[in-house]
């Protein structure tokens, strides 16, 4: 019972409810003391009113008097006097004095605490103000026996009272938590329980309907979190799909580029100069090719390979991207700059650096031919301190706002109809595995810009 929260609550409340009776039990006690007190000073000056109606009356009924009123003598303050007026004889020294005049309420709380708790019997005295202005002061003497026994069975009455009132109160608690609160939680754990078994099964993402704010919001918050988690097992399943099938594309493919670079040294033997002169990019561009493929077959998991460090001349590889972007759009009037210090020489890999610029710039040609609008791209080199800057630009469209979102996810990222949303996703990668960082500098209707920056520190990098 108690491991569970309802047990719990219903414990919690009784105890609740126990305390709040305690708080009310103290002052009912002190206030029931005073009235046990102004009770017998009550009934001894209506026996005492006899005596002064006869200045004598008979022994016996003075005794009669007394036991009727709970007193052992009364005594008067009148007209500046103090007049005992019934008396009989006293079982024992008189232990204490109560004056209920002046009595504040802790006093009062303090004294029947204490009357509860000293069993034995004491002769006090208590000092009131008579009823209808019959004098200044009545005092009695009484035995405090009786008021003991008075106060202990009050309190076994509260007591029971208050337990009733506890067990009624935890009932009904219990029942509106069980509707309101617990009931809702059990259905959200089992919902939790229930997706848990099969979280790529849609049926079992949960659907808010408690009208609890507090419960709405987590029942929308788990819902939240149910579908993006659905959507990225679908998405990881998806994935692992498209790597098997790349993986086989990728196998066959190497083998038909291998084949394709065999035929590359008779191209070169042509006697026409243009084949001549783009023989060589033809067949760099094979070679490029048949490494990606071996990388990818070797790779079939999730991640690039370290980079092989090498020193080469940046603006060749520059020219060799834009003379590939140049072939794919001979008609489109689309002008390419690139802003190369001469004898600039990078240490990176070189075929990893030819994707990442590749990718960037192929991105901003995909991005303009779509825009239907002229368009010019740059790429701007800088030898800044410890490190290079190389900034790819654009006078293009700029990225919505959907694509800055997801810029460097794979498969989310993608502005063009068709794309796959890879290649900054790749490019990204590349760069960080080079210690650099790739960044979106600026975006909007003027065009686009993106930054590489590469560290030169030395890096133990494979070779």
């Amino acid at each position: 019972m108690f491991n569970s929260l309802s047990g719990r609550v219903l414990v919690l409340t009784v105890i609740f409810v126990m305390m709040a009776e305690v708080l009310i039990f103290v002052p009912s006690v002190a206030s029931f003391r005073e009235d046990f007190f102004r009770s017998h000073l009550e009934r001894a000056q209506i026996a005492s009113l006899t005596l002064l109606a006869n200045d004598m009356i008979d022994p016996a009924l003075e005794t009669e008097l007394l036991t009727n009123a709970g007193v052992y003598n009364v005594v008067l303050h009148r007209d500046e006097a103090r007049q005992l007026v019934l008396s009989s004889p006293i079982p024992a020294m008189i232990e204490n004095t109560f004056d209920l005049r002046e009595a504040s309420a802790v006093t009062l709380i303090i004294d029947a605490l204490s009357r509860i708790a000293t069993p034995e019997s004491e002769v006090v005295r208590v000092i009131g103000m008579p009823v209808r202005e019959g004098g200044l002061a009545i005092e009695v003497t009484m035995s405090t026996a009786p008021l003991r026994t008075a106060l202990i069975a009050y309190g076994l009455n509260i007591l029971a009272l208050s337990l009733v009132i506890s067990v009624i109160t935890a009932g009904l608690l219990f029942l509106a938590m069980r509707r309101l609160l617990l009931t809702p939680i059990q259905k959200l754990v089992g919902n939790m329980q229930s997706y848990a078994a099969a979280p790529e099964d849609a049926r079992r993402i949960i659907s808010p309907t408690t009208s609890a704010r507090e419960l709405r919001l987590a029942e929308e918050a788990l819902h939240e979190l149910q579908t993006d988690l659905t959507q990225s097992l679908k998405q990881r399943e998806r994935l692992a799909q498209l790597g098997e099938a790349v993986a086989k594309i990728s196998h066959d493919l190497r083998n038909i580029l291998t084949s394709a670079q065999l035929f590359t040294d008779r191209i070169e033997s042509s006697e026409d100069p243009t084949v001549r002169r783009l023989a060589p990019k033809l067949e760099n561009s094979i070679r490029r090719a048949v490494t990606l493929c071996e990388n990818t077959l070797s790779f079939g998991k999730a991640q690039e390979p370290a980079p092989k460090i090498s020193q080469f001349s940046l603006a060749e590889l520059v020219d060799d991207v834009f003379e590939g972007e140049r072939l794919a759009n001979e008609n489109y009037d689309l002008s390419y700059a690139g802003d190369v210090p001469e004898g600039m020489m990078l240490s990176a890999d070189n075929e990893q650096m030819f994707r990442v610029i590749g990718n960037l710039v192929r991105n901003a040609r995909q991005a303009i031919v779509t825009s239907g609008q002229p368009g010019e791209i740059d790429v701007v080199a800088r030898d800044v301190e410890n490190g290079w800057s190389i900034r790819v630009s654009d006078n293009g469209p700029g990225l919505p706002p959907k694509a800055q979102e997801h810029l460097f996810q794979p498969f989310q990222g993608n502005v063009r109809k068709g794309g796959a949303g890879l290649g900054l996703a790749i490019a990204q990668e590349l760069v960080r595995g080079h210690g650099g960082q790739l960044t979106l500098a600026e975006t909007g209707p003027e065009g686009t810009c993106f930054e590489i920056e590469l560290p030169k520190a030395d890096t133990n990098f494979s070779k």
